[in-house]
């Protein structure tokens, strides 16, 4: 028999404290493995799974202010928690924007990008899941907060497949600027995962939060 919350809210709030603790690991992993294996791709996503940490707390506290009042609206610290986030992308963006050209210019490329392909395949599995989780969450208590939670899951599962195709090709044809290019794709997601969250802080209407 199915196991099933009395409180709504409480598995909203347990899928965002997963969602928190599962790119706590990813990122560590990720940064370990793309600094050990000089891959560019997979050392940046691990670096975003670190700020998709800091957008997941901002979640967790949202669901616990509108489990409490629902009615309520965003606190200062949501707000300064979201342009915080919004910064985090645009300097991982220019990060690895900088990074892209120290290796074009020193014609530096990865040792191997296998461990890009198996991160990303476990990363879209957990976060297809994830986001079918939360879509029924939101459902259950006609939330458009954590429905709008659960559309945003999709750009983690957009990086991934970025990282899986880099990943894959690299590792099949040795083509020197795949990892590069997923870079790009990368600080890409980061540019509009940044606009979002400065738009959210500023209360405009957007595909990831209820303003």
């Amino acid at each position: 028999m199915a196991f099933e919350f009395r409180d709504p809210y409480q598995k909203a709030y347990l899928l965002s404290l997963f969602t928190i603790f599962y790119n706590l690991l990813e990122g560590m992993v990720s940064v370990l493995l793309g600094y050990r294996d000089e891959t560019l791709t997979l050392f940046g996503f691990g670096v975003d799974s670190f700020i998709e940490v800091m957008s997941g707390i901002g979640i967790a506290v949202m669901i616990l202010r509108i489990r409490h009042r629902p009615d309520s609206t965003r606190s200062s610290a949501e707000t300064t928690a979201l342009k915080m986030t919004g910064t985090a992308f645009y300097l991982l963006s220019a990060g690895l924007a900088i990074s892209i050209l120290i290796n074009l210019a020193n014609h530096q490329k990865p040792e191997t990008t296998l461990w890009g392909v198996v991160i990303s395949l476990v990363s879209i599995a957990v976060m297809v899941w994830l986001m079918s989780a939360k879509r029924q969450s939101g459902k259950t208590l006609s939330s458009a907060a954590i429905l709008a939670d659960a559309n945003c899951t999709k750009v983690c599962v957009y990086m991934s497949l970025v990282l899986l195709a880099s990943s894959a090709v690299y590792e099949l044809t040795g083509f020197t600027y795949a990892d590069l290019i997923g870079t790009v794709g990368l600080i890409y997601f980061s540019l509009k995962e940044g606009n979002e969250a400065f738009g959210k802080a500023r209360g405009k209407t957007c595909g990831c939060d209820h303003c």
